[in-house]
């Protein structure tokens, strides 16, 4: 039996929003494989009641009015057992505001308005804006550390730098290219890596950041890119910090907090 077309319509907005789903899955976690799942438990309830995907909201916004629901009756679960940066990642968690994160992520990354947020969060607009308060202080509060940047374009390099300097971060330096940003960060280890994914020697981001994570271990990674949909396919390890081109300012604050804050990023393989 063919798909209605209602069913089909239903389909492709779903899959239109799905990868920006993921992405906030994946941030909110701190891991492919758990938001992964958590995304692919929203495919499953709206399945089994179409009437959970809200027809008078926006696609995206009733995707992830479904999701926050699921997460929020999981209990926001932090698990035990994990060691090194993940535990170190869920001990911060555990001493979060309850719902800031998902705001503030929801704010700045997925850039959805105040009433949006609220009607995914199910709250009103002055408590969508307290919550997003109380996580940017939470976050900048918690840890500061010194930042590697990779970026080929001096403007943006030198926007980086002074957005993550205000921030309170150390600055250890900017690379342009895949073999000066492996040297850098042997010569001054960061805590937190900013990379772009096109390089001016038209080499990868990429593949800088996993040779120099081989090198280092686990490092939290923020990746840049005016293709952020290229790289949430699931076919492959995806980064959890990803800024979609052109950025703003709140929108560096945010990841550059979160992924200092989580420090959980796994390397993204090609």
């Amino acid at each position: 039996m063919s798909a209605t077309p209602e069913a089909t319509d239903l389909a492709q907005m779903i899959g239109a929003e799905l990868p920006y789903l993921r992405r906030y899955a994946r941030a909110l976690t701190g891991s492919q494989q758990s938001g992964d799942a958590y995304a692919a438990a929203t495919l499953e309830a709206i399945l089994e009641d179409r009437e959970v995907f809200a027809s008078d909201a926006s696609p995206r916004v009733a995707l992830f009015a479904v999701f926050h629901g699921i997460w929020t009756s999981s209990g926001m679960p932090v698990e035990d057992g994990e060691t090194g940066l993940a535990q170190a990642a869920q001990a911060h968690l555990s001493k979060l505001t309850p719902n800031t994160r998902e705001a503030l992520l929801l704010q700045t990354i997925e850039d959805l308005t105040l009433p949006e947020i609220a009607t995914v969060m199910g709250v009103d607009d002055d408590e969508v804006r307290h919550l997003v308060d109380v996580a940017q202080r939470e976050m900048a509060d918690s840890v500061s550390g010194r930042v590697m940047v990779i970026e080929d374009e001096a403007i943006i390099a030198m926007d980086l730098q002074a957005i993550v300097a205000d921030m309170g971060h150390a600055i250890t330096g900017v690379a342009r290219t895949h073999s000066s940003a492996v040297e850098l960060a042997r010569t001054e280890q960061p805590d937190l890596i900013l990379a772009d994914i096109q390089l001016a020697d038209n080499s990868s981001g990429i593949d800088a950041v996993n040779e120099i994570l081989g090198e280092l271990g686990p490092l939290p990674v923020i990746f840049i890119t005016a293709f952020p949909e290229r790289l949430l396919t699931g076919e492959r390890h995806e980064p959890a910090f990803l800024i979609s081109k052109p950025y703003r300012e709140d929108q560096v604050r945010s990841a550059v907090s979160q992924a200092m804050f989580f420090s959980s990023t796994e390397t993204l393989l090609t």
